[in-house]
């Protein structure tokens, strides 16, 4: 099996529980709406890794894709790449870059109005870091032009059914931080929201099937403490998202427990 071949088969069961027949079937289904597919040069995330590592001294001789992955309008999602290129100290940087572009996350928390006790409200779903169900909070990737931040309430929405406005988020990071920066251009973003109510509306939220079909997604809430959720997440993003959180509303207290 060749090199595209092989990215195919692990990509296309990477990010949802895609049977094989489903993936076929919307692969076919793609084709014949003959949807043009955007190309890596005018792919926006492209564009905006390779402005970024030019202006930072890269000399870029050869970009091959290995594997690429399509949304269902055309527009790039992913990108296995081998990059050849020099740094400025005359060294050839490592050649494999997945290209992802930028993602937006969202620590939502939720707080009792009688106890002023604090819940957060993760996603469930199954990933294939290990192949487990994994916990983590409402994120979304940041595609083209959009906005961060607009992504991020959008997110909020259609993964845990909470609607906000992109003015109730508070960003927690004031730069793009790199979450693997020898292999990926994934860059994030990091925002939180807070909402008082109820004890009784709090845990509405708890145990909904949020998943997309069209999109194969098989994604559960779960409505809990700050601390119990930090046992459960392994996410590396979920768990700075914490600290970065209760550093920035000053809860210590929490902070210690974790």
């Amino acid at each position: 099996m060749g090199i595209s071949a092989r990215f195919e088969r692990i990509f296309r069961n990477s990010f949802s529980p895609m049977t094989p027949c489903a993936y076929l079937a919307r692969k076919d289904h793609l084709n014949r709406m003959n949807v043009k597919k955007e190309s890596l040069d005018d792919a926006h995330k492209y564009r905006f890794w390779r402005r970024q590592a030019e202006s930072n001294g890269l000399k870029i001789n050869k970009v091959e894709p290995f594997y690429t992955r399509y949304r269902h309008n055309g527009e790039l999602l992913f990108a296995m790449l081998e990059v050849d290129a020099d740094t400025p100290e005359g060294d050839k940087i490592p050649p494999a870059l997945f290209l992802k572009g930028h993602a937006a996350t969202v620590l939502v928390c939720l707080i009792d109005a009688q106890s002023r006790e604090k819940f957060v409200v993760l996603v469930r779903q199954r990933r294939i870091c290990d192949g487990s169900h994994t916990y983590e909070h409402p994120a979304g990737m940041v595609d083209t032009t959009d906005d961060p931040v607009e992504v991020a309430a959008r997110e909020v929405g259609e993964e845990i059914g909470l609607e906000i406005s992109p003015e109730d988020l508070t960003r927690l990071n004031p730069k793009l931080w790199f979450p693997s920066t020898g292999t990926s251009d994934e860059g994030m973003h990091f925002f939180f929201v807070e909402r008082e109510m109820p004890r009784e509306q709090i845990m509405t939220f708890h145990h909904k099937n949020m998943g997309v079909q069209s999109e194969f997604e098989r994604i559960t809430t779960a409505v809990m403490t700050l601390p119990e959720a930090h046992k459960l997440v392994t996410n590396v993003n979920a768990v700075l998202l914490h600290f970065l959180y209760l550093q920035a509303v000053g809860d210590y207290e929490t902070m210690k427990r974790l």
